[in-house]
């Protein structure tokens, strides 16, 4: 077998085994490794042969066994093999089981079809920028490899490295030759909506926030850069930093360790639209994870698409589990608190805010017992003492608050006095529950920074954050005592908090993730998250709306006006490409080749010359049409000097073509 065969194989497989390697269980890629592993030792140990004969140890037992271990890898993990990541997991194990028996040449034909198939299935789990590259790289190296197929009977004395470098360096011009046609399709044929959607498997695994809540939670969230969603809008009608809180859900069951959501929090209610004399914004949002289960909007924010709801807790969730590539409408109606909606959830919401283990935490129960009637039983008052005495006590904000025992609110507020924000959030929240006050606590993000263009806003995880909502007066009030007790986080934002305060870090986690939060990895950051949000936004979610929008501003508003540019347009780029290989092959004649064609050119059909005719012969011919016989002598004399002994000068092309239109007129003359 050819080596470049051999090395395009390689590299196809472990193109496919890194892009599904963050989608597969870790037992099937260690097999996947193995596999490619087992085919390098073996291609190394026996490349003298140019017909693949398997030893003993890759005979059809080890195949079958690799193929049958692979398939009950992805059975125990998804219990299926349908759905896109079994149905990808599959895929690959034929690809690679494959792999394992290509003896000729009609197999290594069928292996790199079928890796240009598994390779356009990857996009199933991801369109980023960064799936697209890869699936690029696969393209390139399976074409690489057809064409050495091809060729593989050819002897060739380039060394390897520099026969992949050639090989690669043909399929890349292929490739760019027809990139035009791709865009031009791209661009103007018509776009369809979706024939179908990938659903979200419940075991579905998302990044950022989860459905519920427990000290540390949140803090080792908030150590991640990675983006959580992106703003698109008029950042000009953005709040200010200290209003951005953007909401993901309602925690309000407690058990003394975790908060999770009661099922009420997701009963639908009928989103209010905003007065005409409200103030409202219009922006969309999108979620960097497709999987998301719930969207992270403003506070007091409702969707715009019939495809989302708004729940009781103003929560903002799909009423199906598809995952999303597109920005998702929203409307934020302002920063008023709006009365809750009066209806049969009310009471039962408003009973669940009031609940707390009886048994955990005497000290802080008695502590709030004392406060509150020190505030004359008035709610009010009550709140902005607690929140007082947070910043008087000088409670630490840390993302390394320690390890809580079993009554963790009397231990955070009377012993360690050091946390994060879910760690106040929670402790507050209980506080007011101890004297009847209903209290629950929000997860979601607090600031996020403006985008390198300047036209979106861009939330990573490390702003995730957790804050309470009190009910006084029949409505639902922000409070957030991270803002008494580390206002910079408020107003600064938890990134520039990282880079400006060394505290929050605490001990050994101090030089790790100062490093992780340093401002190249910063830069970095922010420029390979803008890079894959234009991908998303102009290649990705090029849909039928944003096609229209480019056709109208070129006048374009019927289909058989995208007929007719697409038809045209092909016929363009055809005349384009003739145009530039006519003038690539004329400017490598040389000029008595040019005028020799010319004259040739300007004869009757009968006088031309022969595909099978010499020069001298073909003068011979032309000579018995003319009386100037010595013409076609002298011609002839002219082109073997030149042509035959290299002595060119100026001074014979010059001669060389006026005897050539001495010869035509005679030709004319006599025919």
């Amino acid at each position: 077998m050819n080596k470049s065969i051999q090395i395009s194989i390689l590299l196809v497989l472990s193109l496919i085994l890194i892009a599904q390697m963050a989608y597969m269980p870790i037992p099937l890629a260690i097999l996947f490794l193995l596999n490619i592993l087992g085919l390098a030792f073996y291609y190394y140990k026996f490349n003298r042969h140019q017909v693949i004969h398997l030893p003993k140890i890759l005979s059809k037992a080890p195949k079958i066994l690799f193929a049958l271990l692979a398939m009950l890898i992805i059975y125990v993990n998804s219990r299926t093999f349908l759905g896109v990541e079994a149905g990808t997991a599959v895929l690959s194990t034929f690809l690679f089981a494959k792999a394992l028996e290509t003896q000729s040449k009609r197999d290594f034909i069928i292996l790199f079809n079928f890796a240009l198939f598994v390779s356009a299935s990857l996009f199933l789990h991801t369109q980023a920028f960064w799936m697209a590259l890869l699936v690029l790289c696969c393209l390139i190296s399976c074409l690489v490899g057809l064409y050495r197929v091809q060729t593989a009977n050819f002897i060739s004395t380039q060394p390897i490295l520099q026969s992949l470098k050639t090989d690669s360096w043909h399929i890349l011009k292929f490739i760019g030759l027809a990139l035009p046609f791709f865009i031009l399709l791209f661009m103007f044929f018509p776009r369809l909506p979706p024939l179908w959607q990938i659903p979200i498997p419940n075991n579905q695994a998302t990044t950022g926030l989860s459905d519920s809540m427990s000290p540390g939670d949140i803090a080792e969230l908030s150590q991640s850069g990675a983006l959580a969603f992106r703003i698109i809008g008029d950042m000009q009608q953005l709040p200010k930093r200290s209003d951005l809180y953007w909401r993901a859900l309602v925690l309000d069951q407690y058990d003394g360790t975790r908060w999770t959501s009661g099922f009420i929090n997701k009963q639908t209610k009928n989103a209010q639209p905003p007065s005409t004399q409200q103030k409202s914004f219009h922006y969309q949002y999108l979620a960097n994870d497709p999987a998301q289960q719930w969207i992270t909007g403003l506070e007091k924010s409702i969707p715009l698409e019939p495809r989302f709801q708004l729940n009781q807790d103003d929560s903002i969730t799909p009423k199906r589990l598809l995952q999303r590539t597109q920005p998702i409408q929203l409307q934020w109606v302002g920063t008023q608190a709006t009365e809750m909606q009066a209806g049969q959830f009310n009471a039962q919401i408003l009973k669940n805010s009031l609940r707390y283990p009886k048994a955990s935490d005497p000290k802080a129960q008695l502590f709030a017992q004392k406060m509150y009637q020190q505030s004359h039983a008035q709610p009010e008052q009550y709140i902005q003492n607690v929140l007082n005495w947070y910043k008087q006590e000088k409670f630490v904000y840390t993302l390394a608050p320690g390890r809580l025992g079993n009554n963790r609110v009397d231990e955070l507020l009377f012993q360690s006095r050091q946390g994060f924000c879910e760690h106040y959030a929670s402790s507050f929240v209980l506080l007011m529950r101890y004297v009847g006050i209903p209290a629950r606590v929000v997860t979601g993000y607090q600031g996020g920074e403006l985008a390198p263009d300047r036209q979106s806003w861009e939330v990573r995880q490390l702003d995730a954050h957790a804050w309470a909502e009190v009910y006084v007066h029949g409505q639902w009030q922000r409070i957030d005592p991270t803002a008494m007790i580390a206002p910079m986080r408020i107003d600064n934002g938890m990134q520039n908090l990282m880079t400006d305060d060394r505290s929050i870090f605490r001990d050994g986690n101090y030089s790790n993730l100062r490093l992780q939060h340093s401002s190249v990895l910063r830069t970095l950051r922010v420029w390979s998250d803008y890079a894959s949000y234009q991908w998303q936004s102009k290649v990705v979610g090029y849909d039928a709306e944003k096609q229209n929008g480019w056709m109208q501003k070129l006048g374009l508003t019927s289909s058989y006006s995208y007929g007719l540019v697409l038809v045209l347009g092909i016929l363009a780029l055809l005349l384009l490409y003739w145009g530039v290989t006519k003038f690539r092959a004329s400017r490598q004649l040389t000029a008595l080749e040019r005028s020799i064609i010319q004259f040739n050119r300007q004869l009757n059909p009968a006088l031309q010359k022969a595909e099978s005719e010499t020069f001298q012969q073909w003068m011979m011919r032309l000579s018995e049409h003319s009386a100037q016989h010595h013409h076609f002598e002298q011609l002839n004399q002219i082109f073997q000097k030149m042509v035959y002994l290299g002595e060119e000068n100026q001074h014979d092309i010059k001669t060389f073509k006026a005897l050539l239109k001495e010869c035509t007129n005679e030709l004319k003359k006599n025919n």
